[in-house]
């Protein structure tokens, strides 16, 4: 097979991702491990620093940070060589470095700036739509309840680590949420850096299984070794549980709740490379979608 042609194939599967988000606001899970945290479509205004953006030395008024010296100019050097950029500045420098990154990965603007996470996080109960919530054990559910206009992008099992698709998040600052499968997963590294970067990692078992065919002793070890196996690899315990193929039963419900799960989230609009597969007539993202993709590569997609 042309190894080109492998190239721009892995290279499409990561600008699609990009470009849903050219239209639409994203939000994940907070990345706290607590819960779902809806992310509100806000963009900044150009005059302002964007929300998410890194903290400069300087505080809000330009003044040096605690136990910084400011340079000096020498005598008869103008002191403008030595300002530090004011917060518009570092606005519309913000600006054109995403818009830069955004040329790069072949899309005409930049994703949307993800809002940030609210400070009261909606209520997972059955009295909401699309969510399945009963007594002693995580809610189960397919769209997070929210009006607000924000979707949830995640990624699952693990079987392609394209360093250009960390890259790409990195550089267009794209929040995801990912579910790994330890068996395709010798060497944690590529998720480690992912988790450094901001993306949430959380379980999707060990092995894959259809949890509907085990015993409550095997999905023990699927679920609650892949909690174990995450706490040691990434350093943080997941509260969010995807099962394999979605398929689950009140057992897996009751064993994810023994092992810290919080939530078990599934999906209601599935991509693909080519498509997207969507749950609705209308073939739009609707508020608090869930969308589901893969790490795929070549020999796959």
């Amino acid at each position: 097979m042309n190894p080109y042609r492998n190239r721009h194939r892995r290279t499409t599967s990561c600008l699609f991702v990009a470009t849903l988000l050219a239209t639409a606001a994203c939000a994940v899970p907070g990345s706290d491990q607590e819960g779902f945290g809806l992310r509100r479509t806000t963009a900044p205004p150009t005059s302002a620093p964007p929300s998410n953006a890194a903290p400069g030395p300087a505080d809000a008024t330009g003044s040096p940070a605690d136990g910084e010296v400011a340079p000096q100019p020498a005598p008869g050097e103008s002191s403008d060589a030595f300002a530090k950029p004011r917060p518009g500045e570092q606005a519309v420098e913000a600006a054109q470095a995403r818009q830069k990154a955004a040329a790069k990965w072949g899309l005409t603007a930049a994703p949307l700036i993800a809002p940030p996470p609210p400070e009261t996080k909606p209520r997972l109960t059955d009295d909401r739509p699309q969510v399945i919530a009963d007594p002693g054990v995580p809610p189960v559910l397919r769209r997070v309840p929210t009006t607000d206009k924000v979707v949830f992008l995640t990624v699952d099992d693990g079987a392609e680590k394209d360093p250009a698709f960390s890259r790409m998040l990195r550089e267009l600052d794209i929040p995801v949420s990912v579910f790994v499968s330890d068996y395709l997963i010798p060497d944690y590294g590529y998720f480690r850096d992912l988790a450094e970067q901001g993306v949430a990692v959380h379980n999707h078992t060990l092995n894959h299984p259809d949890l509907r065919k085990l015993g409550r002793a095997a999905q023990e070890r699927e679920i609650c070794g892949q909690q174990d196996n995450l706490a040691e690899e990434i350093g943080v315990r997941p509260r969010l549980f995807r099962p394999p193929y979605g398929e689950y039963t009140p057992e897996t419900l009751r064993v994810a709740a023994s092992c810290g799960i919080t939530a078990v989230p599934m999906w209601n609009q599935e991509v693909f490379v080519d498509r997207i597969d969507y749950r609705y007539t209308d073939h739009r993202f609707h508020p608090g979608d869930i969308i589901l993709t893969h790490f795929r590569g070549p020999t796959e997609w």
